[in-house]
């Protein structure tokens, strides 16, 4: 077993989530195990990787993906996440007061930060006044350090 792998507990509380590997006997190829894929999606996750560099022992890359993108469409994912989430809450390790996000990775654009549009013939052509270093992108800095200047004293 590697790191990200699911262990016996865990497939056995999401196992039936998957399709049958069988179509119910109806006809088509039957699929492959469901656990190593659902492994090697939980590798990718983990990892942030490219799809491609995902390792051999949980199938091919192109399988792992399109049985990631085909299970979120049809909102496999999604049951799951929520049935898992109910189980939590019935026995109360859920609590309902505080919800943290993780922002550390969310990127806005230049116009979230206040950013003017270009005008003029540089914008025109394409590129900017001056040499590389006028290019270069610069701080919101305002009056209290650590904010942005459209942002107000901590606490306010």
């Amino acid at each position: 077993m590697y790191r990200f792998d699911l262990t016996d507990v865990q497939w056995e509380r999401i196992a039936s989530f998957f399709p049958d590997c069988y179509h119910h006997g109806q006809a088509g190829r039957p699929w492959k195990d469901h656990r190593p894929l659902v492994n090697g999606i939980l590798w990718h996750l983990h990892t942030g990787a490219p799809w491609p560099d995902t390792p051999q022992r949980y199938g091919p890359w192109q399988t792992v993906y399109d049985r990631f993108n085909r299970w979120r469409k049809d909102g496999t994912w999604a049951k799951i996440l929520d049935t898992l989430l109910l189980r939590l809450d019935h026995r109360g390790f859920i609590q309902r007061d505080l919800w943290c996000v993780d922002a550390t990775v969310n990127r806005a654009g230049a116009a979230a930060a206040g950013a003017k549009k270009k005008s003029g013939p540089s914008a025109a052509a394409g590129r900017a006044k001056g040499d590389a270093n006028d290019r270069a992108p610069r701080t919101c800095a305002g009056a209290f350090p650590g904010r942005l200047r459209h942002q107000g004293p901590p606490g306010l």
